[in-house]
């Protein structure tokens, strides 16, 4: 998928090549774009959102084209996103629901976010406690998906049949 990107992708959109993340459900491509010249006094990180709007308004029809395209060959949605230094925005991203079964004290925690104001249903309370994990825990995370990478790699050099 990373060659299938890179090589349809046109020449210049992003600053480099495309980061290209994937899931069961989704193919998620970003990539980073130039800063934008900001007058003194003004703000950047403003000119940096400006710029990725810009970015994602005049690349719509082709970014279709493409996600069509790759949709068809790789079975997976594809969405997009852009950066420019600090700020990153994702657009026509999935939102995949999950089923969970949770026991009396993890619907508690849930109970407890809700009423608190944290988050408005136990959905988006169970998805804040995702999100939370994995900034506190991102090192951690990498490493376990990094270790899922090599036990993939070792299984696809290993046997085809036994």
């Amino acid at each position: 998928m990373q060659g299938f990107f890179a090589g349809r992708l046109p020449d210049g959109w992003f600053q480099g090549p495309p980061d290209v993340q994937v899931d069961d459900d989704e193919i998620l491509v970003t990539g980073p774009l130039d800063e934008p010249a900001v007058p003194e006094g003004a703000s950047a990180d403003t000119a940096r959102v400006a710029r990725i709007k810009r970015f994602r308004e005049e690349t719509r029809e082709a970014r279709m084209a493409i996600a069509d395209e790759a949709q068809g060959l790789f079975g997976r949605t594809v969405s997009w996103g852009a950066s420019v230094g600090e700020v990153r925005r994702l657009f026509t991203t999935l939102n995949v629901p999950v089923m969970t079964r949770l026991r009396m004290p993890e619907r508690t925690v849930l109970d407890t976010l809700v009423q608190g104001g944290v988050a408005r249903s136990r959905s988006e309370a169970l998805a804040w406690c995702v999100r939370l994990v994995g900034q506190h825990q991102a090192d951690w995370i990498a490493d376990l998906q990094d270790a899922l990478t090599h036990v993939e790699k070792v299984r696809a050099e290993g046997p085809t049949s036994l």
